[in-house]
């Protein structure tokens, strides 16, 4: 593993920068549409592998092992890394359920794209009827020939402002139950057919879009999984998803020595109640570290990013909630001002962080019933087919 840590390092020290100390923080694209920084990150990293370790070297990657992957993301912290969240999803999420569902020619076809941020992906999941209950999507895909015709609304999805692909679910059988009928497409944006709209912020951003298919046509070349096998599609996407905080998440993000320096500015690092609250912040931060180590030590065994995941983005949650409101009553009513650069853009992200991704209320579900053991949830909608369901006649 040392002649493996010094191969990154010395690959790493020839194609990129230094970090900063003073490098801005910059949180899930929170108050940033630069594309260029991320996309030259990642050209500068081609040939290497290190953007996408955990891939085939076909596919842009090197094969590492898990626990070599976790190498390659700690020497990264000390190099100039910009925020990723345009490219995160092809990244962290589409390219790895590509790897487990697609076929060898799709796989040829888009991932080296998305390795060299040449592709940006969405995902086309959640809908106005369908975000928490996901399975509940009404977007119907109708076979035709060699393609398919695509009619519907997806919203809440993020980076559609400027993907050229998206992940997409649709429905293309509702007469059985709801998580049977959903077929998974890579589908290509920039067809006829395909309306994306933006949906502006209150931080500011508008790369949240609302996206509507009339008549949008997906070749069957383009089907990821076997036709009634989207539900398994999305089942790993949102797995890798929820997963991905165990990498660094939110919470990797957020410098606590920050406040800790904010609190000495303003005069209140005597003050135990602020005190107090930055000793939580570090044990929680340090508590979600140790939780990362534990799911990479279940991945290095091989298995999958599992349940662990749902725990980590309730804590991240919170996290970046506590993180961002201390800072905002350290700062005071400058706070409105705005005058240390990104704390006010993260403070108006920090609510959305319990939303996106899936919400807090699922995970919850999710860690009760796989984690704890606690008895499902009643759901009377798993056997009935989906033209049955009550609300599916409004959709």
């Amino acid at each position: 593993m040392d002649d493996f840590r010094e191969w990154v390092r010395a690959q790493l020290r020839t194609r990129l920068a230094p970090r900063r100390a003073d490098a801005r923080t910059s949180v899930l694209g929170a108050g940033s549409d630069d594309l260029e920084a991320g996309r030259a990150y990642l050209r500068a990293l081609e040939g290497s592998g290190l953007a996408v370790p955990s891939w085939p070297h076909e596919y842009g990657g090197i094969g590492a092992r898990p626990e070599q992957v976790a190498v390659v993301r700690r020497e990264l912290a000390d190099f100039d890394v910009p925020d990723l969240y345009a490219y995160l999803v092809g990244l962290e999420l589409v390219g790895p359920t590509l790897i487990t569902h697609g076929r060898p020619d799709q796989c040829a076809r888009w991932l080296p794209k998305i390795a060299t941020g040449e592709d940006i992906w969405c995902q086309l999941f959640s809908e106005p009827a369908a975000g928490s209950d996901l399975a509940g999507l009404s977007t119907r895909a109708t076979r035709d020939g060699d393609e398919w015709r695509v009619n519907g609304q997806k919203v809440w999805t993020s980076r559609g402002a400027y993907a050229r692909f998206g992940l997409l679910l649709a429905r293309h059988d509702a007469s059985v139950p709801k998580h049977r009928g959903i077929t998974a497409f890579g589908l290509d944006l920039h067809r006829p057919g395909v309306d994306v709209r933006p949906l502006r912020q209150m931080n500011g951003d508008a790369h949240f879009t609302e996206v509507f298919l009339d008549d949008a046509r997906v070749d069957d070349a383009d089907r990821i999984g076997e036709v009634g096998e989207g539900w398994r599609v999305a089942l790993t996407c949102l797995s890798y998803e929820r997963g991905a905080s165990t990498a660094g998440g939110t919470s990797g993000l957020l410098d606590v020595t920050r406040l800790i320096a904010l609190a000495r500015e303003r005069g209140r690092d005597d003050d135990p109640v602020i005190r107090d609250e930055i000793a939580r912040l570090v044990i929680e931060t340090r508590v979600m570290s140790y939780t990362a180590h534990r799911a990479r030590d279940l991945a290095r065994a091989g298995r999958p990013p599992g349940p662990e995941g749902s725990g980590m983005k309730i804590r991240g949650a919170a996290l970046f909630k506590a993180y961002t409101a201390l800072a905002a009553r350290l700062i005071g009513a400058d706070f409105t001002l705005d005058p240390h650069g990104d704390m006010q853009t993260l403070f108006l992200t920090a609510p959305s962080i319990s939303i996106r991704g899936g919400t807090d209320e699922i995970q919850r579900n999710i860690v009760g019933e796989r984690v704890l053991g606690l008895a499902d949830e009643p759901r009377l909608d798993r056997t009935l087919p989906f033209d049955q369901l009550p609300a599916s006649s409004a959709r």
